[in-house]
């Protein structure tokens, strides 16, 4: 795994998808990193963990898991990140494959998100 990308992710999940009996850890509507940036009028708000990860790539995180990444290795990243209820083994289950291939997988995702991130940063 790719440390950076694992600590952004995990930031991702905590603000964008926390879990369901957790309130989350942004302001404004119902955890909406749109209304975060309304609510303190644009301005940036560093997570509250004190991450180098800012709201805003949180946002470029979700729309890269979402529209960007192969549709097994996004199930992986949901499992891993968002599924705060299952045992290791259960996440496995889920995603149709052995503990090898989940971790491939999942280390294959991290290494698509941070191409998508230096991507997006060279573009912009």
């Amino acid at each position: 795994m790719i440390r950076y990308i694992d600590e952004a992710l995990q930031l991702w999940a905590a603000e964008l998808h926390p879990p369901d009996d957790a309130t989350p850890m942004i302001c404004g509507g119902g955890g909406s990193v749109l209304a975060a940036l309304i609510d303190s009028r644009g301005e940036l708000i560093r997570g509250t963990r004190g991450s180098k990860v800012l709201l805003e790539q949180s946002a470029e995180i979700e729309l890269l898991v979402n529209k960007y990444l192969p549709d097994k290795e996004r199930q992986v990243v949901i499992e891993h990140y968002t599924n705060h209820d299952s045992l290791d083994s259960q996440k496995w289950a889920a995603c149709g494959c052995s503990r090898p291939q989940y971790y491939r997988r999942l280390h294959q995702a991290h290494e698509s998100l941070e191409r998508g991130l230096i991507n997006r940063k060279r573009a912009a």
